[in-house]
């Protein structure tokens, strides 16, 4: 993650149908999971030996991709968890609106105009990112932002200058 990139908050619908199965043993620090509905990134995960009961269990310490908060799961080590389908996208940044909505444009040339730069309700490393987007912008810079897309959900997470 570069010094201008950082996981932010924009919601739309969450569904579960954006992920994917996997064994708790098998996902490891810096996978993503799903804790109470949203997709988390791991941070840290560390397995018991097994007890009298027979199972190893997994504790994962995980942050939200969008918030930042912090959550946690405690799951049996041979027990399926569901894992999210995360992809990122790169945009050019073509306009930001009255409303904080920006006007963005891929490689193919097609546009999107459906996201908003997160608020100050987003949390503080989220509406940084924001602010600092927003000053790039109004200096003349070209912007590439990059968007985060996890379960419904598709938020901006970092930006950079474009290259000339």
């Amino acid at each position: 993650m570069s010094d201008h990139e950082v996981e932010t908050f924009e919601s739309t619908d969450a569904g579960a149908s954006k992920t994917v199965p996997m064994q708790a043993g098998s996902v490891r620090k810096g996978g993503y999971i799903v804790i109470k509905g949203k997709a988390c990134k791991v941070i840290d995960v560390s397995t018991s030996k097994t007890g009298k009961h027979g199972h190893a269990k997994c504790h994962f310490v995980a942050e939200d991709i969008f918030t930042g908060k912090r959550c946690d799961e405690l799951v049996p080590a041979g027990h399926n968890l569901e894992v999210p389908v995360v992809s990122k996208a790169e945009y050019t940044l073509l306009d930001i609106d009255d409303d904080d909505h920006m006007s963005l444009m891929d490689e193919k040339g097609d546009t999107r105009e459906d996201l908003k730069l997160p608020d100050d309700r987003s949390g503080d490393s989220a509406f940084a990112l924001a602010q600092e987007v927003q000053k790039k912008f109004d200096e003349g810079a070209e912007v590439v932002v990059t968007i985060m897309s996890a379960m419904g959900i598709d938020q901006l997470s970092g930006w950079k200058e474009a290259a000339n």
